[in-house]
């Protein structure tokens, strides 16, 4: 490599938006007192890219930034980012004008915008400007950290978004250090960790892409991981999840609070999967946190379910019926009411400390690793046990009790949560055909139990008007056919889930 070669570092850091009704706060925030104060200073960056969005489809961002009179080139690709905590690949040198990319020292990167079809059609995509107070903190031997607070706003042709948010950045030492310095802010001000960063946002704003619910990632594991490196990957991506789908909690579409509920249990469940190989009190620690979310979410999600799948249809079917049209309206009451709860729950301190503390104690975990088995022999062994314990659960529930119906329910979502972790050490086609048979009796299981919960939430709605009492009774009678089919629907696929083939036998 030649001596204009720039050496790639890792950019470590942790971003938490900060609502501009809390700056103040933040200035007065004791820690503040105890770092040195560094230059403030007003920073133009702009976004380079080809017309058709090359590089960012690439996963590359490209930038210049005026520092003063001088001007910088940086390069980042993408990396990983959860809890708030992103690392990401860095390449940053002097710009004179004109783009280099001869000393970027990845070869893949580098021959990527070296390509004449790319060098010859950059513009620019987009300009953040941002006024960035920073500090230097030194919380133990060997740690430099750098906090900054940036104010200003992204710019993509006719179209702005504010920027308020605070990056805490790795100089020097581990990115423990990082975590607590977060989780000290965390717990006085209305922070969030942001997953975004400042690219992404742009790019969104240049694309005009609104948001959309983001459904679980392929499974990220591979047969070289031991079972405490699997985990990690695995809550990673739940969290991930999680902190995508919160961005749209607001808005209508009742698909993101499934998939923020969808995310915790992946998560809840490989806790218990992957629980012996945790360290020691890492599952008591977080699981009654992320059990308070899931109950926030839980609440509002079943109002969705009542109001679009269980009155929603019967109130089209009886479409000139009074009575039902004052249900429909007493449950769309509740579930705004539950929606509210469910958004002040994750505005509160508790949703940014939870997800902190996870990261922090993640970020422990992989400093204490030990020689462990290999992650097949220890898949095998956990299929073997959750698809025994589903055939238990099975024969219980043939009584068609409800409680029993649901207990498997659960059973069957966990061993779907399972096969889709370890699917990528099977045959993909076995695992396909395990997963359909899965889905489908999970889903008429859930359907199953969201019309035994109907009962007692409608009842929830109810005042002393006897119409409304009239109109449930009349819910229930039209969704009477539909509870036969799905019991013959269960009763189908429990039959199948007794053939189930153990594909992952150890041989």
């Amino acid at each position: 490599m030649g001596d204009n070669a720039h050496l790639m570092k890792e950019e470590v850091e942790i971003k938490l938006s900060l609502p501009e009704s809390a700056r103040r706060a933040f200035l007065r925030h004791p820690l503040l007192h105890q770092a040195e104060k560094l230059p403030t200073r007003k920073l133009l960056n702009v976004y380079y890219d080809t017309p058709d969005l090359a590089l960012h489809r690439q996963g590359i961002a490209l930038r210049t930034r005026r520092q003063g009179r001088a001007w910088l080139q940086t390069v980042k690709c993408a990396g990983t980012a959860s809890g708030g905590l992103a690392v990401r690949p860095e390449w940053e040198q002097p710009y004179s004008g004109r783009f280099d990319f001869a000393g970027i020292d990845d070869p893949q990167v580098r021959e990527r915008l070296d390509r004449q079809r790319i060098q010859s059609h950059l513009e620019p995509a987009f300009e953040t400007v941002f006024t960035r107070q920073a500090w230097r903190l030194r919380p133990e031997q060997g740690s430099v950290i750098l906090l900054m607070l940036d104010r200003g706003w992204i710019e993509a042709g006719d179209q702005r978004e504010a920027l308020s948010e605070i990056e805490i950045e790795l100089a020097q030492g581990k990115p423990d250090a990082l975590f607590d310095l977060a989780l000290a802010l965390a717990a006085d001000l209305p922070l969030r960790p942001e997953i975004r960063s400042k690219a992404e946002r742009g790019y969104r704003l240049r694309l005009g892409t609104p948001l959309k619910p983001v459904k679980a990632a392929p499974s990220p594991l591979g047969p070289s991981q031991t079972p405490p490196q699997a985990f990690r990957a695995i809550a990673v991506d739940c969290i991930a999840q999680l902190q995508w789908n919160a961005l749209g909690a607001g808005e209508a579409d009742p698909e993101f609070v499934h998939q923020m509920r969808v995310a915790l249990r992946r998560l809840r469940s490989a806790l218990r999967i992957f629980r012996r190989h945790l360290p020691e009190g890492f599952e008591p620690a977080v699981a009654p946190h992320l059990r308070a979310l899931a109950r926030a979410l839980g609440e509002a999600r079943d109002r969705d379910v009542l109001a679009g799948e269980i009155v929603g249809p019967a109130r089209a079917a009886f479409a000139n019926d009074d009575r039902l049209a004052a249900l429909a309206a007493a449950v769309e009451r509740a579930r705004r009411q539950a929606h509210e709860s469910m958004r002040a729950a994750f505005a509160a301190p508790a949703y940014a400390l939870t997800l902190l503390d996870f990261g922090a104690r993640l970020q422990r975990a992989a400093q204490e690793e030990k020689p462990l088995p290999a992650l097949a022999d220890f898949a095998a062994r956990r299929l073997d046990r959750l698809r025994k314990k589903a055939l238990a659960l099975a024969d219980l529930a043939k009584d068609r009790d409800p409680v029993r119906l649901h207990a498997l329910r659960i059973g069957v979502k966990r061993l779907r949560y399972a096969i889709e972790f370890f699917a990528p050490l099977y045959r993909a086609r076995d695992t396909r055909q395990a997963l359909a048979t899965l889905t489908a009796l999970q889903d008429s299981l859930g359907a199953l139990n969201d019309l035994a919960r109907a009962g007692p939430l409608l009842m929830q709605c109810l005042d002393e008007d006897p119409q409304l009492r009239e109109a449930v009774a009349l819910t229930g009678g039209w969704h009477g056919p539909r509870h036969a089919v799905l019991q013959r629907l269960t009763f189908q696929g429990m039959r199948r889930l007794r053939k189930l083939e153990r594909f992952w036998r150890i041989e």
